[in-house]
């Protein structure tokens, strides 16, 4: 038993030891039966963030095993999730495009800055900051992005292009338009998976392995009836005129995109050196050339849009060849007549360095790696950083809001003691490690981490196995992955976020509060709006909820009390009760500070000017809950300004830090400490106790209690 403060600290782990064979088998048995369903989802969403599959079996890797290791929680599993991944594709995809190298470096970089911003949080004991991104924020930004990951999966589930338009709706709408060019086989694909899995779910024997198996049955159908069928060409081999000057067009202004885009990269580091050296004339050029060669890149991206369009649309059939001679592709409806065709309807999938990718068949997982993730030190680039922070901060905030939401969740259950700073370093470590082994953004997943704990998980060697099994699966099993059908997992990933679409959660915080319930909508259409700018939806959303805060603190409820038949004092408008002609009192609901203090003003000025005769006012103040520099000065004043008017103001209810600021201040001796009571009875006890309201019948006057014998 280790009991060094400080080897636990840099050490949690330890804490686990000494452990028995038993709590170790029972781990063991939950590590492998959580991989045998994170395999196949760690793929899917891969998927989603815009990097080839495998990156996902990484996530699942080193990240899981660093975030068991140094974290507080024993059960939370650590990998890829479905909102993480699409908020990674939504961060890199105008800078980069999906799949390419440049994508890949970008996510590995956003990775090691939301690692660096957790762990930071973490060591400075930040984990509070959290609390400033509310509930119904979360609540809203969840099911837009729900909705956003299940539309984002159209294209794979019905074998349809993608659109590329900047926009998310606007790429949905495009995908509209293709509906006509549905793959039959991918949406019949498609449906066999998603009824195998749902029936695989209803039997209890197979509910928790059911993603692994409709995986192993889909690819071994997708392999029998050879779901695949691709090809290659080049432009020259379009025989349609008008279609292969539009291919042509696409490819050229692809590359001069491509041009502009590396000359305006080393004018900018030609810019900083410019500007570090203080040649003035040098850098005004430099900036000059570089906004032109952007111009120029984004006049080319609008036309190769339109383009793509169209060439999505276009369908080929493909002339049959003997021998190695490259087969002619003729416009689907233009085939000359006599030229025999394979049967296939073929499109481009991809087009690079004028060659062409065609897609006859669905699209399938293809070539895995086999191999652990190598060693990769990310690219450190001043540009890439500024354009990544702003979204390396909400994906580390939101990221560190699941794990702890779910960490919190399984500590309830087990009576295990949390640490949200520990757990913020734990996440952190893990980011920062799987950055430099190929790892995108990581958090707690909620799927793994029920499964952990339902499966006994007594330590986070449960996630080491995990990971374990996860570089099995790397190092051997890759190979037979290569006919997964992509369409299945769109439908893992479509199965996965139905749980995140909570209407009637959306319906409870409306009831609960119309502020709230604001806050959750303007989140959920902004962040639908803005999409892929996920952001800018939990951005506007803490700000309205701080703003509606700060809106509720400025005016909070003042009520002005009166006697209720029970005795008790309750808001006199709301009862109808009568007003006192000798003593107004005056109920503050809220802390006393620079926002609100003119608010409270008001209101004490209005109920004196609203009851003239009343010699006295009592300021009721059970509800301040804590007062600031602002507030002492404004009660000081009050207080004068009624007394050189005859009024007496007295308070009671007054909590120790407010009686603190005022004693230090010198503000309870100027007012008088005669002047203050326990209670507000007492208050009005000690007015009509004096001599000229003793026979007053006053709706104030304090019932006469009996004396005990």
């Amino acid at each position: 038993m280790f009991t060094n403060p400080l080897l636990l600290r840099l050490f949690p782990f330890l804490t686990w030891f000494p452990i028995n064979a038993a709590i170790l088998r029972g781990d063991l048995i939950a590590g492998i039966t959580g991989a045998l369903v994170l395999v196949p989802k760690a793929m899917a969403y891969a998927q989603l963030s815009g990097l080839p599959v495998y990156y996902g079996l990484y996530v699942a890797l080193v990240p899981a095993i660093l975030g068991a290791l140094w974290g507080s929680s024993r059960q939370l599993a650590t990998g890829p999730v479905a909102i993480i991944s699409l908020m990674t594709a939504a961060a890199i995809t105008p800078l980069a495009v999906p799949f390419s190298d440049e994508f890949v470096g970008l996510a590995l970089l956003l990775a090691l800055l939301v690692g660096i911003i957790q762990l930071l949080l973490g060591v400075l004991k930040l984990g509070t900051i959290v609390n400033f991104v509310s509930h119904p924020v979360i609540l809203g930004f969840m099911n837009a992005a729900a909705i956003i990951i299940a539309l984002s999966q159209l294209d794979m589930l019905l074998g349809i292009p993608k659109g590329r338009s900047g926009s998310f709706l606007g790429d949905i709408w495009e995908m509209l338009g293709y509906l006509p060019q549905t793959h039959l086989p991918t949406l019949a694909m498609s449906l066999f998976a998603l009824a195998l899995m749902l029936g695989l779910k209803k039997v209890a024997a197979l509910s928790k392995p059911s993603v692994l198996i409709a995986v192993v049955i889909t690819t071994l159908v997708s392999y029998w009836v050879g779901f695949e069928q691709k090809a290659t060409a080049r432009i020259e081999h379009i025989a349609t005129p008008d279609a292969r000057q539009l291919v042509s067009e696409y490819a050229s202004a692809d590359q001069e995109i491509k041009k502009a885009m590396a000359e305006s990269t080393a004018k900018g580091s030609a810019l900083r050196a410019a500007e570090k050296s203080g040649d003035v004339r040098l850098a005004a050029d430099l900036r000059h050339q570089i906004d032109l060669l952007g111009i120029s890149a984004r006049a080319l991206e609008v036309q190769n849009r339109a383009r793509l369009a169209q060439i999505n649309r276009l369908n080929f059939e493909r002339s049959k060849t003997d021998g190695d001679a490259p087969a002619t592709l003729y416009v689907a409806g233009r085939t000359p007549i006599g030229v025999e065709t394979d049967g296939r309807a073929w499109h481009i999938k991809k087009l690079e360095k004028g060659e062409l990718r065609l897609m006859g068949g669905g699209d399938v997982v293809g070539n895995i790696p086999a191999g652990l993730p190598s060693l990769k030190v990310p690219t450190l680039g001043l540009d890439a950083i500024m354009s990544l922070l702003a979204a390396a901060l909400v994906i580390a905030l939101v990221a560190f809001m699941e794990s702890i939401s779910m960490a919190k969740a399984l500590a309830a259950q087990t009576k295990q003691r949390l640490d949200p700073n520990q757990e913020l370093i734990g996440q952190g470590l893990a980011n920062i490690g799987g950055a430099f082994f190929q790892s995108y953004p990581a958090t707690g997943s909620f799927t793994g981490s029920a499964i952990n704990l339902q499966a006994g998980a007594k330590t986070g060697f449960a996630m080491v196995f995990n990971g374990l099994f996860v570089a099995v699966t790397l190092l051997f099993l890759t190979a037979y992955l290569y006919h997964l059908p992509k369409a299945v997992l769109a439908v893992i990933i479509l199965l996965a976020v139905t749980s995140l679409i909570t209407p009637a959660a959306l319906k409870h915080t409306w009831q609960a509060s119309r502020a709230d319930g604001m806050v959750a909508a303007v989140t959920f259409f902004v962040t639908l709006i803005a999409a892929p700018h996920l952001d800018k939806g939990i951005i506007v959303g803490a700000g309205l909820a701080l703003v509606l805060f700060l809106y509720q603190t400025m005016k909070p409820r003042v009520a002005i009390l009166g006697r209720f038949d029970d005795g008790t004092l309750r808001d006199a408008k709301l009862h109808k009760l009568p007003a006192s002609k000798v003593v107004t009192v005056v109920r503050f609901d809220g802390r006393l500070y620079f926002a609100n203090v003119s608010y409270f003003e008001d209101a004490v000025l209005n109920a004196v000017a609203e009851n003239p005769e009343a010699p006295y006012v009592l300021i009721v103040g059970d509800g301040i809950n804590d007062i600031d520099a602002s507030g002492e000065e404004v009660i000081h004043h009050l207080v004068e300004r009624l007394n050189d008017n005859g009024t007496v103001v007295l308070f009671s209810g007054l909590k120790k830090q407010v009686i603190d600021v005022m004693r230090a201040t010198g503000l309870w001796e100027i007012i008088g400490a005669g002047r203050f009571h326990s209670t507000t009875d007492q208050a009005l006890g000690s007015i009509f106790a004096r001599p000229e309201y003793a026979g007053e019948d006053d709706p104030l006057k304090p019932a006469l209690r009996p004396v005990a014998s």
